[in-house]
C-alpha cells in the first residue's frame, strides 16, 4: 500500500513540473517546423561536407517542402594532434578535435536568433599500419560530425522552441 501512494505521489509530481518533449506532436509541432524550415549555409572541406549531410538530414526530417526562414552559417576547426610518443620517438595516440561555430539567421529580419559554439574530439590510437592509423582518423571525423550536428540541432530546437 505504502509503494502504491509513493508511486502514485511520484507520477503526480512528474506531471506537474511542466517538463515537455521538445518533439512532442510530430510534424505539427512548432519544434519540428522550425527545424524544417532551416538552410544550412555551404561549409567547406571534407568534414563540412560531412557536417552539411548530417544537418541536413537531421533537419529535414520533419517536413520536406518548407520555405527556409532561417539560415543556419557554420564555421568548422577541425584539428588532429599527436599526444603520446614511443620509445622510438613515434606518435602513439592522436586526438581529433571538432569545433564549430554556428549562427542561426533569421531570413526576414537578418537578426542572429542564436550565436553558440559545439564541439567534440576523439582520441585515435596510431598503429604500425598506415592505412589503418588514416582510416581510424576518417572514422572518428565521421563520428565526431555527427555527433555535433546532433548538439547543434538540439541547440536550434530549444532556441527555435523560446517566443521571440
Amino acid at each position: 500500500m505504502i509503494r502504491a501512494l509513493t508511486l502514485l505521489s511520484a507520477c503526480i509530481a512528474l506531471a506537474g513540473c511542466g517538463l515537455q518533449p521538445i518533439y512532442g506532436g510530430g510534424v505539427g509541432n512548432a519544434s519540428v517546423q522550425g527545424l524544417a524550415a532551416v538552410e544550412v549555409a555551404p561549409i567547406p572541406g571534407r568534414a563540412g561536407w560531412l557536417m552539411g549531410n548530417a544537418l541536413d538530414d537531421r533537419l529535414s526530417a520533419g517536413a520536406s517542402n518548407a520555405t527556409p526562414r532561417y539560415r543556419l552559417d557554420i564555421r568548422l576547426d577541425d584539428r588532429l594532434e599527436g599526444l603520446g610518443l614511443l620509445n622510438d620517438d613515434t606518435i602513439g595516440r592522436e586526438r581529433r578535435t571538432l569545433r564549430a561555430r554556428y549562427q542561426l539567421i533569421d531570413l526576414a529580419s537578418g537578426s542572429i536568433v542564436l550565436d553558440a559554439t559545439s564541439g567534440a574530439d576523439a582520441g585515435i590510437d596510431v598503429v604500425s599500419s598506415e592505412y589503418a592509423t588514416i582510416a581510424a582518423e576518417q572514422t572518428a571525423l565521421e563520428r565526431l560530425t555527427e555527433e555535433v550536428a546532433d548538439r547543434i540541432v538540439r541547440r536550434i530546437s530549444l532556441a527555435l522552441r523560446e517566443p521571440q
